[in-house]
């Protein structure tokens, strides 16, 4: 019989959190973070994660998972999981210099939000129509790599729609 010490608490299968489901916050082809075309994503300097090439037309960006809006700005939020892990969706590359223009905020800083809720409605063409590119990085914030697992749509680069398992992180 083996004996537990202080050092085992936390680490039993039994008192371990169920991973946390990500989901896909916009509709669109699903790809790697090495796709991006942004160094800062691409090489996972604010995280791990992947991202989604979006669907073409006017889109409304939803809420990852359930929590609290810890930031946002029409480009890009963070919500905070109740377990204090972040997700941030960043809204195409280069896109805070529009200061707005393209993105209509549906939902405010401090909101408590269930995973689904709008967040922002995302016009991709006019994102287009700027020479920016539309791709939405979805980054697990504070996290390491190894704790984050890719759905096999990221894989083989499956279309997803908004509200689709994305990826998971182990908590």
């Amino acid at each position: 019989m083996r004996h537990s010490s202080a050092a085992d608490v936390g680490s039993s299968p039994a008192l371990a959190h169920s991973p946390l489901v990500v989901l896909a916050p916009v509709p669109g082809r699903a790809v790697g973070l090495e796709h991006v075309p942004d160094p800062t994503f691409a090489q996972a300097i604010v995280g791990p994660g992947a991202a989604i090439d979006p669907s073409h037309g006017i889109i409304d960006a939803i809420a990852p998972i359930s929590g609290k809006l810890l930031k946002v700005f029409p480009h890009a939020y963070v919500i905070l999981s109740p377990e204090g892990v972040g997700i941030l969706v960043h809204l195409g590359i280069d896109t805070v210099e529009l200061h707005g223009e393209g993105f209509t905020l549906r939902a405010k800083q401090g909101d408590q939000v269930s995973a689904g809720d709008v967040i922002v409605t995302y016009d991709v063409p006019a994102i287009q129509a700027s020479g920016r590119s539309p791709i939405v990085p979805v980054i697990v914030l504070e996290q390491k790599a190894g704790n984050i697992t890719l759905t096999e749509a990221v894989a083989s680069g499956a279309l997803l729609a908004a509200g689709d398992a994305f990826l998971t992180v182990a908590r």
